[in-house]
């Protein structure tokens, strides 16, 4: 089954890559690796949540939040890389999650990104991590993705 297939199987489709909010790039593809800026939980133009996790949003809605996040990591690499078929396997992710100050749960957070990179992938999804607690993203998002993937 392909990466397309898997998606729709999941019921998503891929969007359209998030207009950055500053002076970068979505992704900038490097050799045989893309590079992804930070991707905020962005739908249809607009952030899907704010606020702090563990204190305005809970855990179960930030890794929903992060598994947007990933989804619109994976369109700003396709759209580099002449589309999804082309991604080899996905090397790095790295999560940050603006967290309360009591907040430790950063890792099953950033699990809703891993989780669905795999799910839309396979084994070629599956990646070295970073989970980071932060004080505050752009725009006050909850959580931020960026990853680095090998393609053909």
């Amino acid at each position: 089954m392909t990466a397309q297939e898997r998606l729709a199987e999941l019921g998503l489709t891929l969007p359209e890559v998030v207009t950055p909010l500053a002076s970068y790039v979505p992704a900038v593809r490097s050799g045989d690796y893309v590079y992804t800026s930070g991707q905020l939980p962005v739908v249809d133009g607009k952030l899907a949540a704010t606020g702090k996790v563990g204190a305005e949003v809970s855990p179960e809605e930030a890794r929903e939040l992060a598994r947007t996040c990933a989804l619109n990591a994976l369109a700003a690499v396709a759209s580099v890389a002449g589309g999804l078929s082309n991604i080899v396997r996905i090397v790095k992710v790295v999560g940050f999650v603006a967290s309360d100050p009591a907040f430790s749960g950063q890792p099953q957070v950033v699990n809703g990104a891993s989780e669905l990179l795999t799910e839309v992938l396979g084994e070629a999804g599956k990646h070295a991590r970073s989970a980071v607690g932060v004080a505050v993203l752009p725009l006050d998002a909850p959580v931020e993705v960026e990853l680095i993937a090998e393609v053909r």
